[in-house]
């Protein structure tokens, strides 16, 4: 139990930091420009894919199945940032 919470501790903590990324940049350039519905979209869709890699984790035994699920899991994650950043599909969800 203790191993699983400090687990679930590192992804949170992960999380913030991948997040203090732009929050820091946006700090001396103007060439970041996030509002608060960006930092709780990346933060949702980050903290949610990292959640769903551990349950791939804990739940998929077979290792050849648990990299090939998780791979798949970090393709989706790349291709919704990169719609949401430039709009590689032209969705409504684009970001430019």
């Amino acid at each position: 139990m203790i191993i699983q919470n400090k687990r679930l501790t590192g992804i949170v903590l992960a999380v913030v930091f991948i997040l203090l990324i732009p929050l820091i940049a946006m700090q001396f350039t103007e060439e970041v420009n996030w509002n608060l519905f960006d930092f709780v979209v990346a933060g949702v869709l980050l903290l949610g894919i990292a959640l769903l890699c551990e349950l791939v984790i804990r739940k998929v035994k077979n290792r050849d199945y648990r990299i090939g699920v998780i791979a798949v899991i970090l393709l989706a994650l790349f291709l919704i940032w990169a719609e949401l950043a430039v709009g590689i599909f032209g969705t409504p969800f684009a970001g430019s």
